[in-house]
């Protein structure tokens, strides 16, 4: 059997069995809806929601300020965190910080947020900047940092120096560290919005977020359940179509597959 259908196949088996499971379970027990509803219900809501245009544009909200958050967050992390591995005062001061306050949920930037912004989408933008930066510039930090020093020294032999080598050697040495932290910055880009759509009301758009807290309000558990399994199928998307090619394309140059 192909490879590539291989890993399609066997996720969907185990995913029909555990949908399968869970309907039996529900229906079994008979749990309260506002409980544990079946999945046939959430299926529903989702069906729904998508044909009322309620969930396709809320997904959009969501995607529009993830994505201008996470970009912001590339920006600024990556040559931060090249800087803190190249400048020793940059490391012990920026650095520093940026170890402690990734360790902060990301839900205690909200207050803040709504303070020196508040109910704006400058709000939302910014605690996904701060929940996406911090690991950007330790990943970077690590890579760079990390890389063997025969690079450097051949480097300089052939003649490259100053940005020529930072572009064409010390970037593509420390990409596959740079790339476990875009992985993480992206997770915590997720949780971060998903904190700032729940406790944040904005008028200009409804996220996700926001559809989450009103089913909660309203006890509607096939809503608050289908819009998780909406955020947990964006995320499998992302990785499949971004992040694995690219960790794929980076075993095959370096010989590891």
């Amino acid at each position: 059997m192909n490879e590539k259908i291989k890993k399609w196949l066997y996720p969907t088996i185990a995913a029909i069995i555990f949908i399968g499971i869970w309907e039996a379970a529900v229906r079994s027990f008979n749990f309260f809806e506002f409980i544990l509803p079946p999945p046939s219900d959430v299926a529903m809501y989702i069906w729904n929601a998508t044909l009322d245009g309620s969930l396709p544009s809320a997904i959009c909200v969501t995607l529009k300020r993830l994505l201008i958050g996470y970009a912001i967050g590339l920006v600024i992390g990556i040559p931060v965190g090249m800087m803190c591995s190249r400048f020793t005062i940059v490391k012990d001061t920026v650095g520093i910080l940026a170890l402690g306050l990734q360790a902060l949920p990301s839900v205690c930037w909200v207050p803040l947020a709504i303070m020196w912004f508040g109910q704006e989408e400058s709000a939302m933008l910014f605690v996904v900047v701060m929940g996406t930066v911090w690991s950007l510039i330790l990943a970077t930090e690590h890579g760079v940092s990390n890389i063997p020093p025969i690079y450097l020294r051949a480097a300089r032999t052939m003649g490259s120096k100053g940005l020529h080598t930072w572009i064409h050697v010390i970037a593509p040495a420390a990409f596959p560290s740079i790339l476990g932290g875009m992985k993480q910055g992206w997770a915590f880009a997720w949780r971060s919005l998903m904190a700032a759509e729940i406790y944040v009301t904005i008028l200009t758009g409804f996220g996700l977020g926001q559809l989450l807290h009103y089913g909660r309000e309203l006890m509607e558990m096939n809503q608050v359940i289908g819009v998780m399994c909406v955020v947990i199928a964006i995320g499998l998307i992302v990785d499949k179509v971004l992040f694995s090619p690219l960790e794929s394309s980076l075993r095959r140059r370096w010989g590891i597959d």
